[in-house]
């Protein structure tokens, strides 16, 4: 009877927000006393899904509209053109959608795009929709919770409605936190151990992410190799208000291809660990296994190696950049010993306090350490903390070599993020900052993963159009440096590459090797039908951006698409991307002469083609 009175959240994250979401909703379920299970989609057997009665989906957009990657299994199954239309007429649904509205599809807003998706087949299926489909936005002034509160009132009185005995206490009864902290989630185990034996950076960062409940992908967990910096070059002139460096790597088990992204677990300050180690009161000497309470982790067990606790510390828990979660508030004012501090804290993870919280949180972007020195009578038990603070995630950055031109290499182009708070706080991107601070005669190691990314690798052949302002331009240093290598032995295809940035002197990323490619028959030179063309946005009062240099390009750009070219854009995601389509659009109707909405079905055509590639960060 309590598997059916269970409800099932099942959550797609990318990048950790859907699954602190969907942990979010099963707390609350859990306080209303109703069962809750709470899964990645990829933990979940697809087929079963006809025998759940209730099943809640919080599912993120990643990129430019993109299904996460530990949703692409469960998809390709519901896709299947044997499901009948009947198949879930028994199952009741909610879908919650979690994106940024900053990333845009092409003028379509990217961060319903799964959401929507997710919605529509499961009524196409049969299932019953308990409320409207929900939509959060990072560009909310409260992030995602400013809508996810209220959706999940909307959500407990619908599913009250359909079935009182799910909430057998009353819509209204919620249980205090009070009850639930003896059900902390994790358990901690202290080892005597003999720490004579020094075990390898690999296997300590293996074994640390294993027992992590931030649940890593599993082939996360373990890097694919160690890297060590052998360059630190700025790019930008000095004083001119940017940052961007050159980074080059070098490792003999690198491997990769153009377009590829390079994924970096970045390094923490020692002094933030420290302080965060003392501050909580923990022996950072001790050896500890860590795993889900009421749990036996056989995985663990076999391995019988406890780690460090510092070493657990620095490899897993984010403490020195990533602010919490609201309910690490609620939390802390359990363990809070003083009154001031404790209503503080109170209002702080109540509805009512939630702008409030955002403004002192969020937005000042306070870290967790920051937050428990500001709170002091505070003694979290290590547990939760373990289960609380926010995992030490990668950093992905898009390659800018071509491993074929740079063998046992690889480059970044890494613009070092840096901003000051509404409070005057100064701020910098937890990894960005830390490679800026390598040097690389230390020969530190440097964990990575290598992944495939949105840019596909072109074969010599297909004519290129690539648009790649400011740091946008780092994947296709990479592909010009790899079809000038191929150029050597074989005819390759014709590139034009728009580039964009504020000022010739202060920030023309790699001015010499785009000029030296334009000259003596290179790669984007005009006696091969290539180009290279900038536009500097400050430099003249009006603001000149690549979408302005394309139009001047029309004939050529149209010329080449006709001619079987992709599309390749890179760069930020706020405006650039969609102004581009834009400017394809204009393009497109002016030179064939079509309508602007013809113009936009041969775009989608080309997309669906995997001619029009956009990777856009934010």
């Amino acid at each position: 009877m309590e598997e059916k009175r269970r409800l099932l959240i099942l959550y797609a994250s990318q990048t950790g927000n859907a699954l602190d979401a969907a942990e979010q909703i099963g707390r609350e379920v859990e306080r209303r006393g109703c069962p809750v299970a709470v899964k990645s989609v990829d933990e979940f057997d697809a087929s079963s899904l006809a025998y759940e009665e209730t099943v809640i989906f919080v599912v993120s957009t990643t990129g430019q509209g993109d299904t996460p990657d530990s949703m692409k299994a469960f998809w390709a199954y519901l896709l299947q053109r044997n499901l009948s239309q009947h198949w879930l007429e028994d199952v009741n649904y909610a879908v919650f959608g979690l994106g940024d509205s900053g990333y845009q599809k092409y003028n379509v807003i990217a961060s319903q795009f799964v959401a929507k998706k997710l919605d529509k087949r499961f009524s196409d299926l049969g299932a019953m929709a308990i409320v409207e489909r929900g939509l959060g936005d990072d560009q909310h002034p409260s992030r995602y919770e400013g809508t996810l509160d209220p959706w999940m009132s909307s959500l407990w009185r619908m599913l009250y409605q359909k079935n009182p005995k799910k909430f057998p206490r009353g819509l209204d009864y919620v249980s205090s936190i009070a009850n639930m902290m003896d059900q902390s989630k994790i358990k901690v185990t202290y080892w005597n151990v003999d720490a004579a034996e020094v075990e390898s950076l690999e296997m300590q960062i293996m074994r640390a992410r294993l027992m992590s409940p931030g649940k890593f992908s599993h082939d996360k967990n373990r890097p694919v190799c160690f890297i060590k910096m052998i360059k630190n070059q700025p790019l930008s002139r000095a004083g001119c208000g940017k940052d961007v460096r050159h980074f080059e790597f070098e490792s003999p088990y690198i491997k990769y291809e153009v377009g590829d992204v390079l994924e970096v677990l970045p390094g923490q300050s020692p002094a933030a660990v420290d302080a965060f180690i003392e501050r909580c009161n923990l022996n950072p000497e001790s050896y500890i296994t860590v795993h889900s309470a009421g749990e036996e982790n056989h995985l663990l067990d076999a391995l019988k190696v406890p780690v460090r606790l510092k070493t657990f510390v620095e490899l897993t828990m984010d403490v020195s950049s990533a602010s919490p979660r609201r309910y690490f508030f609620e939390v802390m004012s359990y363990f809070a010993s003083t009154p001031h501090e404790k209503e503080r804290l109170q209002y702080f993870a109540s509805s009512e306090g939630r702008d409030d919280l955002y403004q002192y949180n969020q937005k000042e972007r306070r870290t967790v350490l920051e937050v428990l020195k500001e709170f002091p009578s505070v003694q979290m038990p290590f547990e939760w903390l373990v289960q609380l603070v926010p995992p030490l995630k990668t950093r992905d950055f898009s390659i800018s070599s071509s491993n074929l031109a740079h063998p046992k290499q690889v480059h970044l182009t890494v613009s070092i993020v840096s901003w000051t708070t509404p409070l005057k706080r100064e701020r910098k991107g937890l990894c960005s900052a830390w490679l800026a601070g390598l040097d690389p005669q230390k020969g530190v190691e440097i964990p990575v993963w290598f992944r495939k990314g949105s840019l596909s690798p072109p074969p010599p052949s297909l004519p290129l159009i690539l648009v790649g302002p400011g740091t946008g331009c780092a994947p296709f240093r990479g592909f010009v440096e790899e079809r000038a290598l191929q150029s050597r032995s074989g005819l390759t295809a014709p590139m034009l590459f728009f580039f964009g940035c504020r000022n010739e002197e202060n920030d023309f990323l790699y001015r010499e090797f785009w000029l030296s490619h334009t000259q003596n028959g290179g790669v984007l030179s005009e006696e091969k039908g290539g180009g290279f063309f900038v536009a500097f946005s400050r430099d003249q009062p009006e603001k000149i951006y690549v979408q302005h240099k394309m139009r001047e390009q029309s004939t050529r750009i149209w010329n080449l698409l006709r001619e079987g070219a992709a599309v390749y854009v890179a760069g930020s995601s706020n405006n650039m991307p969609s102004d581009v389509f834009s400017a394809f659009e204009e393009i497109i109707s002016k030179e064939s002469g079509v309508s602007r909405e013809a113009a936009v079905r041969l775009l989608r055509g080309l997309e669906k083609a995997g001619r029009y590639n956009v990777e856009a960060w934010s």
